[in-house]
C-alpha cells in the first residue's frame, strides 16, 4: 500500500464535544476496535479502515488489552499501523485502552487489582509503541477488590505519566459517584464512563447519564447498534454466516434474535427509511440525539470495511429527530435483553 498522507481537510467538517468537565474534545462519532481488528483478519484490511476513518475526522480510537482475537492482537496491529502510517499525527490523537476482563489464566489476569491494572496498561504501551495513552479505563467493577485500589492505580497511571486522563465503563449509578467521589480526592477527577447504550439497551437514562453529567463526565457509548441486531443483517430472520451471531462470537447470546427484537428492529427500520437512513444510521443518530444535559459526548462504532465506516459517519449528516419521530421510535426502543454487561453494573448497589 501506498505511504500514507494524511487529507488536509479532515477537520473541515469534524463535529466534536468537550469530555464532561476536561478540556479533551471527542468527535462525535469514535472508532471502536473491539472486533475486526484483531489477528484473525488481514493487517491492510484493517489499515484501510483506520486511514479513512482519520481522513474523515475521526481522531479518536478505543481499545482494551484483550481486544483481538487473540487478546493483545488489536494493540498490536494498531501499534503496527500507528507506527508505519500515523507516527507524525500522534499528538492529534486520541488513543484510549482499558483493562479489567479477563486477559490470561492465573488470578492476576482479570480484575480491578492495582497489579493487573497497571501491569496491564505498560503492557498494552508495549504492543502499541506508545509512551503514553490519553485515556486509561477501569473496564469493568470488580465486587472482590476494594474500590479504593481500582481508583488509586486509575490516579497512578496518570500521576507517573502511563496516561493523561482516567475513566470507568460499565460501573452502576451508585458506583460512578464512589468512584468519582474517590478520584476527586485523589487530585486526578474521572472524565468520561464508558457504558453500552442502544436503542434496545437503555439502562444508562435510569440514572447513569444524570449522575455523568453531575459528576463532570463524558459519556463514550458503545454498542449503539445492539451487538448487529440495529442493523439490516437480520431484518429478514435469518443468520448471516459471517455475522456475530454465525461466528459464534463472545458478545453474542442466541437469545438476542428473537420474535419479538426482530418484530421490534424491523418497525424501527421502518421509521429509519422515512428518514432516509438505514437502520444503522438512526441508531447512531438516536444515540447522539440532544437530551438536555445528559447529551452522549460520542458514540463508538466499528466497522468491518471503509464501506461500512462510511455509512456510519454519515448518520451525522441526518436532521434532528421531530418528537413524533421520537415518540414512534419509543415505542419499539425498549430494552430487549441485549446488555450482556448488565452484570457488571450490579456488582455495586
Amino acid at each position: 500500500m501506498d505511504p500514507y498522507v494524511a487529507r488536509q481537510d479532515r477537520y473541515e467538517t469534524t463535529e466534536y464535544r468537550r469530555s464532561g468537565r476536561s478540556g479533551l474534545l471527542l468527535p462525535r462519532i469514535s472508532l471502536g476496535l473491539w472486533q475486526n481488528f484483531g489477528g484473525d483478519r488481514p493487517l491492510e484490511g484493517q489499515r484501510a479502515i483506520l486511514r479513512r476513518a482519520f481522513d474523515l475526522g475521526v481522531f479518536h480510537f478505543d481499545l482494551a488489552n484483550n481486544y483481538g482475537p487473540p487478546p493483545g492482537s488489536a494493540e498490536e496491529n494498531f501499534g503496527r499501523v500507528l507506527a508505519e502510517d500515523f507516527a507524525r499525527h500522534r499528538e492529534e490523537m486520541v488513543i484510549t485502552t482499558k483493562a479489567g476482563y479477563v486477559m490470561g489464566p492465573g488470578p492476576h489476569l482479570n480484575g480491578g487489582s492495582r497489579k493487573y491494572l497497571l501491569s496491564s496498561l505498560d503492557n498494552s504501551l508495549r504492543r502499541m509503541g506508545l509512551d503514553y495513552v490519553d485515556v486509561f479505563y477501569s473496564h469493568r467493577p470488580d465486587p472482590d477488590t476494594p474500590l479504593e485500589e481500582t481508583m488509586t492505580a486509575l490516579h497512578h497511571a496518570v500521576t507517573s505519566g502511563r496516561a493523561l486522563y482516567a475513566g470507568i465503563s460499565s460501573y452502576s449509578p451508585a458506583a460512578t459517584r464512589e468512584a468519582a467521589q474517590i478520584m476527586r480526592e485523589l487530585g486526578t477527577p474521572l472524565i468520561v464512563h464508558q457504558p453500552s447504550y442502544s436503542m434496545l439497551n437503555r439502562w444508562v437514562e435510569e440514572g447513569l447519564l444524570a449522575t455523568a453529567a453531575d459528576e463532570g463526565m463524558g459519556v463514550v457509548a458503545f454498542s449503539p447498534l445492539a451487538q448487529g441486531l440495529l442493523t439490516s443483517r437480520y431484518l429478514g430472520g435469518d443468520v448471516p454466516s459471517d455475522s456475530r451471531a454465525g461466528v459464534g462470537r463472545p458478545s453474542w447470546r442466541q437469545n438476542m434474535l428473537g420474535p419479538e427484537v426482530l418484530e421490534r428492529a424491523r418497525a424501527l427500520n421502518g421509521i429509519a427509511e422515512e428518514r432516509g437512513q438505514t437502520l444503522a444510521q438512526m441508531a447512531i443518530s438516536w444515540v447522539l440525539r440532544e437530551q438536555g444535559d445528559h447529551t452522549v459526548t460520542t458514540a463508538l462504532v466499528g466497522a468491518s470495511g471503509v464501506q461500512q465506516l462510511e455509512q456510519n459517519l454519515a448518520a451525522l449528516d441526518a436532521p434532528g429527530f421531530t418528537e413524533e419521530e421520537l415518540r414512534r421510535i419509543d415505542e419499539y426502543a425498549v430494552d430487549s435483553d441485549v446488555n450482556i454487561w448488565a452484570w457488571a453494573t450490579r456488582t455495586r448497589p
